[in-house]
């Protein structure tokens, strides 16, 4: 790749260009719906009232997903701001080679089948029941059933993991429901399809850096081993934990299907398994315990069945987890990060467990190593064991702390930092917590003012998607949807809202001013960062969001 070129009219400030990416934060259609300008944010107000900026695309199209009504996620949203370009993710990877039939032609989708064909076995499905397209989408699932059954498979059993997050959070049974119908047709046909197990998202299975890896050995006990609470169909079980629990989906407890006392779908040798989740970061844990013979420690696996497992995709190319897959990932390259560790500049990043490997393996293009590592430093601040509307301010004092010292060090040259709050408090439903969550970032987002005004530093303030700005269903016309006795719906997905880019230059003697090109995305925000350093625009990387006089 080209080395960074300079500009000519501009050569950055003496210190650090510093991005801040407020996760889960953007601009609502209806303020009583929108927790973040309800709450008390002095600092960001001021930059929104004093510097120069504009509002970012940050959903669709705009960060590689199949269409405007697709949300945008934090995993496409830190691959767009870490290589200032879109590339098809993996929603519309798979959803492209579903249709094209190439999935279904691979070598690895053929190997699943015909292993279950040749053993008499079952093939087994693993993933998120959902349409929200940020993890899976049901319609892949149901794609390859039918391939399955016309292909020859006569037993077939579907782990279902519910969502409740990025999809209403109470709407299991809009999934379960086609999901059995759909089983039911080719058990007419002589087939033995069945759900065989689930359970919440959050609860098992899908965890994400080895945060909180019990719930992935809850979901190898129920899935693999057919261990947890025993029900006679999906139904029950959701309906029951319902009214047990009176939690959302996103928080069901483990589930078994039985018929006549016994497990239904119990992995055995020679089955095969399909983890049919596209998205990286919560699919990796699962697919180390499948692959993994010898080393693995994220918790005891009593029972190893020799199955034959794949992902829908390569869940991480440095590591090459998992072993095998079905579609091809976005081959992404010449990442800002790549970029600045050529030129010899410090980088840092810095966010909690939740986020970190969003600011380093998905900001880095899908890379878990550095580029240098003598002129890269990471640093991952444990997040809280416990749901984040208890603790709403999350880590955001500490990465504030590490940001500050980033800063006075005068060791960087570029800082990027990832605040969960708006995000993964937004995905509680939770409106005061959320709330809460804004405020408490936005109390860092002085300090780290302060200090770049010290070190004569630049501060760019972004976010990857919405989530706090949208806490209560809307309709069309924007208002807030309520159920039957007029208590507001909450929302826990994403949004489809602009999201925030200012520039905070306290000295700033207007070298730039904002570009007047509408539409822009959050991939704009690199070559920006890039042009902060005093830096020209790499070939083919998007528009940045200033001009130059």
């Amino acid at each position: 790749m080209e080395p960074l070129r300079p500009l000519s009219n501009f050569s950055g400030r003496p210190g650090p260009v510093v991005l801040c990416i407020l996760d889960g934060v953007a601009y609502g259609k209806n303020p009583e719906a929108d927790a973040f300008q309800y709450a008390n944010t002095p600092n960001f107000d001021w930059i929104e009232q004093n510097c120069p900026g504009l509002k970012l695309r940050a959903h669709g199209p705009a960060v590689g997903m199949p269409s405007e009504g697709d949300m945008g996620n934090s995993e496409v949203g830190h691959n767009a701001l870490g290589c200032g370009r879109v590339f098809d993710q993996g929603a519309k990877l798979v959803e492209n080679s579903i249709n094209s039939g190439d999935m279904f032609e691979g070598q690895v989708w053929q190997e699943q089948i015909q292993n279950v064909i040749d053993n008499d076995k079952t093939l087994h499905f693993i993933g998120l029941l959902s349409d929200g397209n940020v993890h899976s989408h049901v319609r892949h699932l149901h794609a390859m059933i039918n391939k399955a059954a016309e292909s020859g498979v006569k037993k077939l059993r579907v782990h279902g993991l519910l969502d409740g997050r990025d999809v209403g959070e109470r709407s299991a049974m809009d999934y379960i429901g086609p999901l059995e119908e759909l089983l039911a047709s080719h058990n007419a046909n002589g087939c033995d399809f069945k759900i065989a197990s689930g359970g919440g998202r959050m609860y098992m299975t899908m965890d994400r850096y080895e945060a909180e890896p019990y719930m992935v050995e809850r979901g190898w006990n129920t899935h693999v081993l057919g261990k947890g609470r025993q029900f006679a169909s999906a139904d029950e079980a959701i309906k029951t934990y319902y009214e047990e629990l009176e939690c959302i989906d996103q928080d069901l407890q483990e589930f078994v299907i039985v018929e006549n006392g016994e497990p239904v779908g119990k992995m055995v040798d020679n089955d095969s398994v399909i983890l049919f989740n596209f998205r990286g970061d919560r699919g990796m844990e699962i697919s180390l315990a499948f692959d993994q013979e010898e080393g693995f420690e994220l918790f005891e696996r009593t029972e190893k069945p020799k199955v034959l497992y794949a992902g829908m995709m390569e869940y991480d190319g440095d590591l090459h987890i998992p072993n095998r897959y079905l579609v091809d990932p976005p081959q992404i390259d010449r990442t800002i990060g790549e970029y600045v560790a050529n030129a010899e500049i410090k980088q840092l990043a810095i966010s909690e467990t939740q986020k970190y490997g969003h600011v380093t393996y998905f900001f880095n293009g899908n890379r878990s190593a550095k580029f240098n590592d003598s002129l890269e430093d990471y640093i991952e601040i444990p997040s809280d064991p416990v749901p984040f509307w208890q603790r709403p301010w999350m880590k955001a004092a500490q990465i504030t702390d590490h940001t500050v010292a980033g800063i006075q060090s005068g060791e960087y040259g570029f800082i990027r930092l990832n605040v969960p709050n708006g995000d993964m408090v937004g995905h509680t439903g939770n409106f005061q917590a959320t709330a809460i969550s804004c405020e408490a970032a936005d109390l860092g987002l002085k300090r780290i003012m302060d200090a770049i005004k010290k070190a004569n530093g630049i501060l760019v303030v972004t976010a990857d998607h919405g989530n706090a700005d949208e806490m209560y269903e809307l309709d069309k016309q924007g208002n807030i949807k309520c159920d039957e006795n007029g208590i507001k719906k909450n929302k826990t997905s994403h949004s489809l809202n602009p999201v925030p880019c200012f520039i905070y230059d306290p000295n700033f003697k207007g070298e730039y001013e904002i570009t007047k090109t509408e539409g822009l995305g959050i991939s704009s925000v690199t070559a920006t960062c890039i042009n902060l350093m005093g830096y020209q625009t790499p070939e083919g990387y998007d528009e940045p969001v200033i001009k130059f006089k």
